[in-house]
């Protein structure tokens, strides 16, 4: 097991986070997955952030991601729902219509702390999710 560290501590906290388009719109495609991510990816080192692992379904996306233990994560989730949402509905203009003025999240999150469980486990879970959905 790798563990992180920074000047006073070691540290290994992986989160499992789930979140859901508002209405549970089915209007996530591998296309719009992608482009989610690489949202997450730019924004991400900002809040001491890294993706494991990524995975979607038609309304949801399930992210696997290590934080530091100073990471504000609300903060981050806001930052990133906010671009996510804003870029998503102007970078594609069919989800605009079908979600008109909404923001394209729900207000709506699940964070999970993947506790004693080995990441292996948590990252198959994860990939199982986005089979499941295809």
């Amino acid at each position: 097991m790798d563990l992180d560290s920074n000047n006073h501590s070691v540290f290994l906290l992986h989160y499992h986070l789930i979140l859901v388009v508002k209405y549970r719109r089915n209007v996530i495609d591998d296309t719009i997955s992608d482009r989610l991510k690489a949202i997450f990816e730019y924004i991400q080192p900002k809040y001491h952030i890294s993706i494991q692992e990524w995975n979607h379904d038609g309304d949801h996306v399930h992210i696997l991601m290590k934080a530091h233990p100073n990471t504000e994560i609300s903060k981050f989730l806001n930052a990133y729902k906010s671009a996510s949402s804003r870029l998503i509905k102007k970078e594609f203009p069919s989800i605009r219509k079908q979600l008109w003025k909404e923001y394209f999240w729900s207000k709506s999150y699940c964070l999970l702390t993947t506790g004693g469980a080995p990441i292996e486990i948590i990252r198959a879970y994860i990939k199982s999710q986005g089979e499941k959905a295809r």
